[in-house]
């Protein structure tokens, strides 16, 4: 059996809400951490702890914590809607490999970055590296479905999730919306790209572009 085999043998299809344990698993760490400064940068991402200290756990226990109610929400919110029904597609299995090593290579890679721009003091939290990777993904595999923003406009998922990614590249390259992990919202995406390109053998743009 050669490698590309092994990455791309399927899961055994099994479905059990991982999307709704992911969400409650992130209330749980918000209402830990909540009271607690103390406990939030234990678990956040912050390259000095990470090297001097050798809190290695935090590239993967950053993706749970989050700095206020409206921070949970946003990526709850963008769980709810798109992680159900891609879980219900790739099975939960599958689902819950692609959250969990998107958002843990999200962290290992922005900590390169935060590294390499000098950047010792800053505190890395919340999932929407994960969730970006999950919006990607869904994007793949449903190519033509229609995301209503604000309810109101028609958006083909591909294209919104084009245009997240221009935005997110302005935003890093101009240096507005500071406090925003543009960075790791965009390694999200990059991520999800390459899971679809080694896992499935799905090249997005393909699908995407293809008549």
């Amino acid at each position: 059996m050669n490698s590309s085999s092994v990455l791309r043998k399927p899961f055994r299809y099994v479905y059990w809400n991982a999307a709704f344990v992911l969400i409650g698993i992130n209330l749980l760490v918000f209402l830990l951490t909540a009271g607690s400064g103390k406990l939030a940068a234990y678990l956040s991402l912050n390259p000095h702890l990470f090297l001097k200290n050798g809190f290695f756990w935090q590239v993967f226990t950053y993706q749970f914590v989050h700095g206020s109610m409206s921070h949970l929400l946003s990526n709850m919110l963008g769980l709810l809607f798109f992680g159900l029904t891609l879980e219900k597609k790739m099975g939960s299995k599958e689902f819950l490999l692609l959250y969990l090593l998107s958002g843990t290579l999200c962290g290992i890679f922005s900590l390169f970055f935060y590294v390499i721009a000098g950047m010792w003091q800053i505190f890395l939290l919340g999932a929407s590296g994960a969730v970006f990777a999950i919006l990607l993904m869904y994007a793949v595999l449903f190519p033509r479905s229609i995301i209503y923003i604000w309810a109101i406009l028609p958006v083909p998922a591909p294209l919104l999730i084009m245009a997240y990614a221009a935005f997110e590249t302005f935003y890093l390259v101009s240096g507005s919306r500071t406090g925003v992990a543009h960075s790791t919202h965009l390694i999200g995406f990059a991520v999800a790209w390459v899971y679809a390109l080694v896992r499935f053998g799905i090249n997005p743009a393909r699908v995407w572009f293809s008549k």
